[in-house]
């Protein structure tokens, strides 16, 4: 289900392709996972400091508003550390697909908040953004186009 070869030359091997929807949501699971822990842990090292209540409805609005501010720099963080570094989470290393720009170039912060913000449209339209692809002439979802990335896959010879 690979769509056209990648034409740029920093896309990886000549094996690369872009990315199919199921190895993209495949990577996903995987990375829903590993920020589920992440997610946790952080609640854990806030409890004590707020006696439980970072998360109870009735805590002050600043306290629930700080949790939720760490719970997304969290997300991001996760996200822009791996995509600035190799361009591979965790899940995507499972599943060798890779995020790049538009240009073959590493991701840098601003596209990580650009195709975070962009992903978030795709999600928020009953995930029609990334089912997107399956029509698109070029395999790109919506935060894909958004946002000047792409997600490219490789063989097991690629990078």
């Amino acid at each position: 289900m690979a769509g056209p070869v990648a034409t740029s030359p920093a896309s990886g091997t000549a094996g690369s392709s872009f990315a199919d929807l199921l190895r993209r949501f495949a990577a996903m699971f995987y990375d829903a996972l590993l920020l589920a822990a992440l997610l946790m842990l952080a609640t854990a090292v806030v409890l004590p400091f707020t006696h439980g209540e970072a998360i109870a409805a009735g805590s002050p609005g600043w306290m629930r508003h700080s949790y939720r501010a760490l719970l997304v720099a969290v997300v991001a963080g996760y996200f822009g550390f791996f995509w600035t570094r190799s361009g591979q989470t965790l899940g995507m290393l499972a599943w060798r697909i890779r995020v790049i720009r538009a240009d073959g170039s590493p991701l840098r912060g601003r596209d990580v908040f650009k195709r975070l913000a962009a992903a978030l449209l795709s999600w928020s339209a009953v995930g029609l953004g990334y089912l997107w692809l399956l029509f698109d002439r070029e395999r790109l979802t919506w935060h894909d186009r958004l946002s000047g990335t792409r997600i490219v896959s490789h063989d097991a010879h690629g990078a």
